[in-house]
C-alpha cells in the first residue's frame, strides 16, 4: 500500500484530483454536523437571491430554498448514489466476465452474446427504458446507471480472465486437485482485482453523470429531495435571468468528474506493473545526461571507445548506481565479449552508448563514449537518431517483442532501411530478401510475406540480426540474443554473427553470460559486477587463466563435457544492492580471498600486458596479510 501510493504521489496531476476528492467527499460526510438551513424550506418571498446574501452564501433558488445547503446535501446524495452504482457494476459485470472466461465454451458464448446484445444499445437509450419500466426514482436511476454499465466491466474482465485461466500456475492448482470455485477465488480473482479497481477509478465520474443526467431529466430525485442533476433540472428556466442556480451545482459536477478522472488516472499508472519502476512519464526520446566534462578521447582511439561511464536511476530518494565508471575498447573487426551475472550493469552499459536508457528514471551522469572520435553522450537527438540502426545497430534478447505483430518482416526490414535513406518498394524488396539470405533464411522470398508469429524463435532472431545489418552499421551490440535459442540453433547464429564479422569488418559488442559463447565468438571478454569491469583481456588468457576471483568462480559453475567429475559450486551470497554499494571492492562479502585491505578505499584496475584486473590478491598470487 505505501509503495502504491508512493508512485501515486509522483503524478502531480493524480495527487492534486485525489486531494480534491479528499475534500468533496469529506465535505459530503460531514454535511449532517454542519448549521446548515433546511435544504428542503421553500419562502417565495425571498426567492432567487444573489451570491453572497445574508444568510445564503450561494443564493437561493426560485423557491427561495438555500442554495449552499441543497449543494452539499446534493453531493452528498450524488457521490453515495454514484460509487454504488460503480460497486454493484464492478460485482457483478467481474463476476460475469470471470466465469465466461474460465468456463470458456459454450457457456463463454451464450453469456458473451447476451452481453453484446446490452452493449449494441445506446447506454443512454438504454438507461431510459429501464427507468421508464421501473418509474421515476433515485433507487431506480441507481439501478438503470448500475445496469448499463455492467457490459463494460463484463467484457474487459473477461479478456483478462482468458489470458490468465491458460496460464501454467492455473494448470498447477488443477493439477493440485483444486475445486474451480476455488481456482477462481484463489488463482483468478487475486489477478484481476487491479483490473476492477482501475476500470472502476476510470468509469465512476461517468456513473455520476449518468446518475445526474437522469435526474435532470426528471427520471433520478424527485422533488423536494436535491441531487446536483435535480439542481440543474430545476435551474435551466432561470439560466439567464439567474444563471448562479445552475453554475453552482454544474460547477461541482465539474470539480468531482474532473478529481475523480484524474485520479482515476493514476491509480491506473500506478497499480501498472510496467510503470512500478516510477517512470510515470513517457520516457524521453534520448537518455537524460547530467555530467559536468566529458573525458578525452584517447589518442590512437578505436572504433568505440567508452570511457569513465556512469548511468544512474533515480527513484525518489534513492540513486541506483547501475553503471558505475566502465571503460570499453572496441577495434574495427572485433568482437568484445561483455559477461556477467544478471543486473551487473551489462545491458545498461550498451543501452547507454546510444542513449537508449529510459529516461525518466535513468540519467547518463558522467563519461563519454566516442564513436570514431565523436561523442554520443548527450549528442542531439536528430544525430543520435539518424546513427542508431545506420552506425550502431542493436540485436535485443526477445526478437518476438522486437518485431512488430501486425506486420510482415519485410515490410518491417524495408521500414528498417527506409528510415535512413530513400528506396522504392521493389528496391526495398530486393534488399530484404538479400538480408534474409544473408542469414541463411531458406525460401527467403516467400518468408519476407510472414508475419512474425508464423516463424520460429531461432528464425526471428535472424530477422532481427539482419534489420541489425540492413544499413551495413559498423558496431552491433548483441544484447543476449541467444539466451533462449536451443543449442543448435545457438550454434547457427553465433556462427552467422560471426561470419558476418569477418566477411563485412563489423565490430560487435556481445553480452552474455555464456563462457561458451565467449570462446566460439569473442577476441577479447570483460567481465562485469555491480556496474564496474573487474577483468579485461584477450579470451584466450582470461579462459585459461583467470585472475580476478569473481572471473574463477564464474567458470567454475560452468559444466564441461568429458572433463570427468568434478563440483559445479554456486557463487555465495547475492551481489550488491547498486543503491548501498560498500566501500572498496563490491565482490568482498562472496570472495574467498577477501582480506581486510579489500573493503577499504577504491580498488585500481590494475593492467599487465593486455591483461587488466581489479583486484588486490588476483588468482594465483599469495594472500598477503592485511
Amino acid at each position: 500500500m505505501i509503495a502504491f501510493l508512493t508512485l501515486l504521489a509522483r503524478n502531480r496531476l493524480a495527487l492534486a484530483g485525489g486531494i480534491v476528492l479528499v475534500l468533496v467527499v469529506l465535505l459530503a460526510l460531514v454535511t449532517p454536523l454542519l448549521p446548515l438551513a433546511d435544504p428542503d424550506v421553500t419562502n417565495t418571498s425571498n426567492r432567487f437571491q444573489p451570491i453572497f446574501s445574508d444568510g445564503a452564501l450561494l443564493g437561493t433558488d426560485h423557491l427561495g430554498r438555500d442554495l449552499l445547503s441543497r449543494l452539499m446535501w446534493g453531493t452528498r446524495l450524488s457521490l453515495a448514489v454514484g460509487f454504488a452504482a460503480a460497486i454493484i457494476a464492478a460485482t457483478i459485470g467481474a463476476a460475469i466476465g470471470i466465469v465466461a472466461g474460465y468456463y470458456g465454451g459454450r457457456t463463454d458464448n451464450v453469456i458473451m452474446r447476451g452481453v453484446d446484445m446490452l452493449m449494441a444499445f445506446p447506454y443512454i437509450l438504454l438507461a431510459l427504458a429501464i427507468v421508464a419500466a421501473l418509474g421515476p426514482g433515485l433507487f431506480n436511476a441507481l439501478i438503470a446507471v448500475a445496469a448499463v454499465n455492467v457490459p463494460f466491466f463484463a467484457r474487459n474482465i473477461r479478456g483478462i480472465t482468458v489470458s490468465i485461466a491458460n496460464k501454467e500456475f492455473v494448470d498447477a492448482a488443477r493439477l493440485a486437485g483444486l475445486s474451480n470455485r476455488q481456482i477462481i477465488l484463489s488463482e483468478i480473482l487475486p489477478n484481476v482485482i487491479p483490473v476492477i479497481v482501475i476500470a472502476m477509478s476510470t468509469t465512476i465520474g461517468w456513473m455520476i453523470l449518468e446518475t445526474a443526467g437522469l435526474s435532470f431529466l426528471g427520471l433520478g430525485s424527485q422533488p423536494p429531495q436535491a441531487d446536483l442533476g435535480s439542481m440543474l433540472g430545476e435551474a435551466r428556466s432561470a439560466l439567464i435571468t439567474n444563471p448562479h442556480t445552475s453554475i453552482v451545482p454544474g460547477v461541482m459536477i465539474l470539480i468531482i468528474v474532473m478529481s475523480i478522472n484524474l485520479l482515476g488516472d493514476g491509480v491506473r499508472d500506478a497499480l501498472d506493473p510496467r510503470l512500478k519502476s516510477g517512470a510515470l512519464s513517457r520516457p524521453m526520446a534520448a537518455t537524460q545526461v547530467q555530467r559536468r566534462d566529458a573525458p578525452p578521447a584517447p589518442t590512437g582511439a578505436g572504433l568505440l571507445e567508452v570511457r569513465a561511464l556512469e548511468t544512474q536511476f533515480h527513484l525518489k530518494s534513492r540513486i541506483y548506481r547501475a553503471v558505475g565508471g566502465v571503460d570499453l575498447h572496441v577495434e574495427k573487426g572485433e568482437c568484445l565479449g561483455i559477461i556477467g551475472e544478471s543486473g551487473s550493469g551489462k545491458s545498461v552499459t550498451a543501452l547507454s552508448i546510444m542513449g537508449l536508457v529510459a529516461s525518466p528514471p535513468g540519467v547518463i551522469t558522467g563519461g563519454a563514449a566516442y564513436y570514431d572520435g565523436e561523442d554520443l553522450i548527450g549528442a542531439p537527438y536528430r544525430r543520435l537518431r539518424d546513427m542508431r540502426g545506420r552506425n550502431v545497430s542493436y540485436i535485443f534478447q526477445d526478437p518476438l517483442a522486437t518485431l512488430h505483430p501486425l506486420y510482415r518482416v519485410g515490410d518491417q526490414l524495408i521500414e528498417a532501411i527506409r528510415a535512413h535513406r530513400p528506396i522504392g518498394r521493389a528496391e526495398g524488396q530486393a534488399k530484404a530478401i538479400d538480408l534474409l539470405r544473408a542469414v541463411r533464411i531458406p525460401n527467403a522470398e516467400k518468408r519476407i510475406s510472414d508475419y512474425p508469429h508464423e516463424m520460429s524463435g531461432g528464425m526471428r532472431q535472424r530477422v532481427g540480426i539482419a534489420m541489425a545489418l540492413a544499413n551495413d552499421p559498423d558496431i552491433i551490440i548483441a544484447d543476449e540474443p541467444t539466451t533462449a535459442l536451443d543449442v543448435t540453433v545457438q550454434a547457427q547464429v553465433l556462427t552467422i554473427l560471426d561470419d558476418l564479422r569477418r566477411s563485412r569488418g563489423l565490430a560487435i559488442v556481445f553480452i552474455t553470460h555464456d563462457f561458451g559463447v565467449v570462446a566460439q565468438l569473442c577476441d577479447r571478454v570483460a567481465v562485469m559486477y555491480a556496474g564496474r569491469i573487474v577483468e579485461e583481456g584477450p579470451t584466450e588468457e582470461i579462459l585459461d587463466a583467470p585472475r580476478h576471483p569473481y572471473t574463477a568462480r564464474l567458470m567454475a559453475c560452468v559444466p564441461e563435457l568429458g572433463g570427468g567429475k568434478r563440483r559445479l559450486d554456486a557463487i555465495p551470497g547475492l551481489p550488491p544492492v547498486v543503491d548501498r554499494l560498500p566501500e572498496g571492492c563490491a565482490f568482498a562479502d562472496r570472495c574467498q580471498k577477501v582480506q581486510e585491505t579489500c573493503r577499504r578505499g577504491d580498488i585500481p584496475f590494475a593492467q599487465s600486458g593486455g591483461h587488466a584486473v581489479r583486484c588486490l590478491y588476483p588468482v594465483g598470487t599469495e594472500e598477503v596479510g592485511s
